[in-house]
Formats: C-alpha cells, structure tokens, sequence
C-alpha cells in the first residue's frame, strides 16, 4: 500500500502536540517561537545536503544518462537506482503492465545470461535486482556490495538491453502478474488503493495501472514487448542515482559500457501536468466483511509550491486529530490517518477502517474544520515538526531510500539539492500556511469505500 504509515507513538505525539493546541477561545497570536534548538543526539543524521552544503553527492552525465552520485563509506552496500522515466504516460489501456512484464520477463534469461546462469550468479553474489512500477516511473534497483556491484550491474543491464523473451518464460511471467492483479480484489486495502487512484484521477494518466489489468496483460504479446523494449528503453528516459562507496570513475565505466550504448531516443523528462478539478464523487464497492474500508483524495499543489510543505504538515497535524479522537477516544476503528503522496504535485487524503462509517465521516469532517478554522501553537507546531522529522529520516536512513530522495527532488523539483532543504521547509511552515492549505485543499475528496453499503450514507461523502 501507499499510504504513509504512522507508529502509535508517533501519532499519540502529534494528537497530544499538536491536536491539544487548541485553544477553548481565540488567543492573540504569540510571538514567533525563536529558532528551533539543537536536535537531540538521538536524532538520526540527515543527509548531508541538509547541512547546508553536501560535498558528498555529485551530478553529472555519461552517454546522455543524468547520474547523481552519493559518496557513503559507512556501509559496504550500494543501491543504484535506473529511473525509467514517464510511468503511465508511457501507456494506454491496452498497453497497462508492459513495462513491468517485460522487464519481470527478463529475469527468465538474457542474451549472455541464460535463466540458470543468471539465477546461479545473484544466488553466488548475494545481490539483488528489483523491479518497482510507479506513476511517473519505473525503479529498477540493484542491490550490491561494493565488490559484487561490476557483476551485478552486467547482469542488470543485460537484462535492459538483451532479454531473450522466449514464449513459455513470458507466459510464466504474465500468469504470476495475473495472479497477482486478481488477488488485488481479495485484499481489501489493495482494492481500495485501486479504486482510489481511479476515481480520484479520472481523464489523468495517473488513472492508468502501472502494473496493467486482467485485459491488458492477457492481450500483450511477445511481438509487443520486443517492440516496446526497442522503441522505449532508450537513455533519454533514463537517470541512475547512486548510493555508497563507489567512485565516480567506477560509475562512468559501468555505464559507458553498458547501457550508453543504448540509442539515444527523443524523449524528455516534464513533471506530470496537475488533474482536473472534479468535484467530489465515490465509487462504493460491496464486500462483506467484519469492517469496512473508506478513503478519499484531494489534489493539492506542485512539489516546487511552498504550499507543499505546509500541506504535508496539515496531513500529520489531522492523522494526529483523527487518531486521538477516532481511535483514542471513540475506539471507533484500528487503523485512521490523512495520507500525503510524494508526487509532482501533492495528493492527500482520508483512510479510516471502521464499522461505523457514518460516525467516522462525521468526526472527519468535524476535525477537517477545525483544522481549516482553528489555532495551532507555534510550540505545538515545533513539537510536530521535529517528530516529523525524526520519523521521517528514520524511514529514509537507507541507501536505497536516500536514492529515491535524492530522484524525486532532481525530477519534481528540478534539483537534488532540494532534497537537503527539507528540514529547512518544513521549519519555515507556520500555523496560518496549515490552515491556509487546509482551506484551500482539503476539498471535492473523492472517495472509495470497500464494504457495507448499507452502513455508509453517499451523502455525508459528498460533503468534503
């Protein structure tokens, strides 16, 4: 699932941080709170970028490829991260899944690696290549030490730039996907994310499945996959990020080598154009089951608005809310938060698991209000954000994570530097920007609800 995940005490911090901050009566403003205190030493380090100056990650290209390189001797793993770039916009309906079949496929053999000698040396180097379907791009990672990257990395290529695709290896390939999109409706959480990103990005491509439908990848044929793999894996639509103890020499070699020789393509990377406004609508899908499954999207804006910042904090600030009133205090459900999506431009939301929806909707909206039409303390609001930070950068610590930071600034930002600004953003937040973006965003949701129709009323969620 997508959704951000919050621990209990995370969420027991911000209810009782945050959500206790407001007053029983407006009180004149206080003055600004002074600049933040030091970090405790329990803090985890941020990348160094966040210091204000990193002099550990580099930019630069090879055979057209943009690469980001991150110097890191604490460890003796490297990750290194092959965005393709486009995601859905790549696709049609009938084309939903191709990429993600194609390069699950290649697994089955390459051109200098056939299947059981490909399996026997990752099984021999301990190393691992993961293929990871998004949005605006698809993540083929590896996974290495320092001394079994060169091997790694041939093998990874290979598979990009000969995959044998025989027939029968395709045909395992495309029933394991298969299997894998019919269970979707099995899982209800799964069913609800699918639902979600339907209804909430209608006429958008992101209403497009990455990992394709039943029709699609039945449809898909061998001949296709080879034509994609020659028309679209070409370096235009590439970026690597690297992440460890590797030299940029030793980057520049592997990739000259390898996927340099690739054409060159025409594509050109552009951040996602925003969705239309919609007006707030559900799709309600009936499942009998011991609770039921509710969540709702708003659009919010580009990562390079100041308002994303200030959005992200208003969806900590109302998890907090909703966990303190819908959970602590009602015990009206196990799991509530407000979810924020990193995308090139924001996209929040509302997800309880309940068996009183109707209740659920009302405290929601009730807590949405106050968040739009209330007081947060500046020292409520510094408690907030140094738990956000700490919370943050500990599901972040990794190589591979550090990675993924460092894409999404250079792609949605225009700038990996940006990754180093975040501790600085979201300290610039004050109390009237949450308010302020709750006003102006936490509105139309468009939802999805997996459960009892009877037990939720279509009205009340038509009123956010």
């Amino acid at each position: 699932m997508r959704r951000a995940r919050w621990g209990v005490a995370a969420l027991a911090l911000l209810a009782t941080g945050v959500a206790g901050a407001l007053p029983a009566q407006p009180a004149r403003r206080p003055a600004p709170a002074p600049a933040p205190k030091p970090a405790p030493a329990a803090e985890p380090a941020a990348p160094a970028d966040a210091a204000g100056g990193d002099t550990l990650t580099t930019e630069f290209e090879v055979s057209g490829i943009p690469v980001i390189l991150r110097r890191v001797t604490a460890n003796n793993v490297v990750a290194a991260n092959l965005y393709l770039l486009g995601g859905v916009r790549q696709l049609t309906p009938a084309t939903q899944g191709i990429e993600l079949l194609l390069l699950e496929a290649s697994e089955r053999g390459t051109a200098k690696y056939p299947r059981e000698v490909l399996r026997q040396k990752m099984a021999a180097l301990g190393s691992a290549v993961g293929v990871s379907p998004g949005l605006d791009w698809t993540t083929v990672g590896v996974r290495a030490t320092v001394g079994g990257l060169d091997s790694t990395w041939a093998i990874m290529a290979d598979r990009l730039m000969a995959p044998r695709l025989v027939p029968a290896e395709v045909e395992l390939v495309r029933e394991q996907l298969l299997t894998a999109v019919r269970q979707r409706t099995d899982s209800p959480d799964a069913l609800l994310d699918h639902l979600s990103d339907s209804i909430a990005f209608v006429g958008h491509p992101y209403a497009l499945d990455p990992v394709g439908t039943e029709a699609s990848l039945s449809a898909l044929t061998v001949a296709q996959l080879r034509q994609y793999q020659q028309t679209q894996l070409v370096t235009s639509r590439m970026r690597l990020v690297v992440v460890g103890n590797v030299s940029r020499a030793r980057v520049e070699r592997l990739v000259r080598g390898t996927l340099g020789r690739l054409p060159t393509g025409s594509y050109r990377w552009a951040p996602p154009a925003p969705p239309s406004d919609l007006p707030s609508d559900r799709v309600i899908v009936s499942r009998s089951l011991p609770t039921n499954y509710l969540q709702g999207y708003f659009h919010g804006p580009p990562a390079t608005s100041p308002d994303y910042a200030a959005l992200r904090l208003a969806c900590a600030v109302l998890s907090g809310r909703l966990f303190a009133e819908v959970r602590g205090r009602r015990n009206l459900t196990y799991s509530v938060n407000a979810p924020f999506e990193e995308r090139a431009f924001a996209v929040g939301g509302l997800y309880v698991t309940t068996t009183q929806p109707d209740e659920v909707l009302r405290i929601m909206l009730q807590q949405v209000d106050a968040l739009r039409n209330g007081t947060i303390t500046d020292e409520g609001l510094e408690r907030l954000v140094q738990q956000f930070i700490v919370t943050y950068f500990l599901d972040n610590e990794t190589n591979a994570d550090q990675a993924n930071l460092l894409a999404r600034a250079a792609l949605y930002q225009g700038d990996f530097r940006r990754a180093g600004k975040f501790v600085e953003e979201l300290r610039a937040v004050r109390p009237e920007d949450i308010r302020r973006a709750a006003r102006k965003y936490m509105t139309n949701l468009r939802w999805a609800y997996v459960g009892d129709p009877s037990r939720v009323t279509p009205a009340r969620l038509l009123r956010f």
